[in-house]
């Protein structure tokens, strides 16, 4: 009890003295000891690596999980070093909330037909997205946390105690000055001593710990270009599958579900097929077809029988294949130019198109007019 008390003494004692020192310091009247210009680039360089990796750190954790509720729940579980559970993505989730759409309205349906290929490929998106934030959570966040808990604790620890060993070298040396007796002086050399070889060993070892950002930066480099290379197979896998998704839908035999209007000059997908052209036309509300152009009681008219107006026509550019569903269609090639016109009473969906002596009926939503 007794050798607590004075090591409380002696601790207290301490504090006390840089207390003072600090307080002096800060207005002006005592000195202080710099360190060099080296020595403050390298605890610069580490201050901007030390904020500069929180931040990337927490923007990655927002890209990875936008969700802040789901954020701070995995922070929690990682704290507690518990195991985080396995979350649904959100395209995952759309895929499930399809199917059971389609489920629900009728899987032999054009619609539901559709609803369950894209649920299909939303759910191989959201795998992709777990497999990527996966990836990048190991190989890229985990490295950062590691340096900020780990190698930056140790850091900073280093850090405040050769700031109290400078403050305790100043204490000392300001005693120095005060002393007036030869054995007071003789003490307070000793001290200074004593407080001089301490802060130069602690300097040292807090320097070469800044030294060893340059190796921190290599690390996180390394990382860096892991993350890329996860992302970059993350952005391909989405790109393929949804290429796939968007084959099946065009090829597909179904209603036509406009993806773009006409006229414009950059389309953003082609339009989304699960039922015959015809069959849309006939059970969508809207103006006859070609086919019930003739008046009742007379034979419907043929498309070969079918003139161009004097004036109306326009070059149109195709923007994706159609396969014509019947006779009365015309098939398209991507990219490829054909005259089109409307007749009186025809569906708004539809015109006619024209290339060389083939002629039929062609979907407005495959098409961007020229003139």
């Amino acid at each position: 009890m007794d050798f607590n008390m004075k090591k409380l003494a002696s601790d207290a004692g301490i504090f006390f003295t840089r207390a003072v020192q600090f307080t002096e310091e800060k207005f002006g009247q005592a000195e202080k000891t710099e360190l060099d210009a080296q020595f403050e680039n390298l605890l610069a360089r580490a201050d901007s690596t030390k904020n500069w990796t929180e931040k990337i750190l927490r923007q990655t954790e927002v890209l990875l999980q936008p969700n802040p509720s789901a954020r701070v729940e995995e922070f929690l579980y990682e704290k507690l070093d518990r195991k985080v559970p396995s979350r649904v993505t959100n395209g995952e989730l759309l895929a499930q909330y399809m199917a059971e759409a389609a489920s629900e309205l009728g899987p032999t349906t054009p619609y539901g037909k559709t609803l369950i290929k894209v649920a299909e490929a939303e759910k191989r998106l959201g795998a992709a997205e777990r497999d990527f934030i996966h990836t990048a959570s190991i190989g890229f966040l985990t490295p950062l946390r590691t340096f900020l808990e780990g190698d930056w604790k140790t850091i900073s620890k280093e850090r405040r105690l050769l700031h109290n060993r400078r403050l305790d070298l100043d204490a000392c040396k300001a005693r120095l000055k005060k002393a007036k007796a030869a054995e007071a002086k003789a003490t307070a050399e000793q001290e200074l001593r004593v407080a001089q070889t301490e802060f130069d060993r602690q300097a040292e070892v807090t320097r070469l710990l800044l030294e060893g950002i340059s190796s921190t930066h290599v690390n996180h480099l390394r990382c860096l270009h892991e993350f890329v290379e996860s992302q970059t197979t993350y952005y391909a896998q989405c790109y393929r599958h949804m290429l796939d998704l968007q084959k099946q839908l065009g090829s597909s035999q179904g209603a036509i579900f406009p993806g773009t209007f006409v006229g414009t000059t950059e389309p953003t997908s082609p339009p989304l097929s699960s039922t015959s052209p015809t069959t849309a036309a006939a059970t969508m509300p809207g103006g006859p077809s070609v086919a019930s152009l003739a008046p009742p009681g007379e034979a419907a008219l043929r498309l070969e029988e079918v003139a161009p107006p004097a004036s109306g026509t326009r070059k149109a550019r195709v923007l994706y294949d159609y396969e014509a569903a019947d006779s009365s269609e015309l098939a398209l090639l991507a990219d490829e130019l054909i005259t089109v016109y409307s007749l009186p009473g025809m569906d708004p969906d539809w015109l006619i198109g024209e290339r060389g002596n083939k002629k039929g009926k062609v979907p407005v939503t495959y098409l961007e007019l020229l003139s």
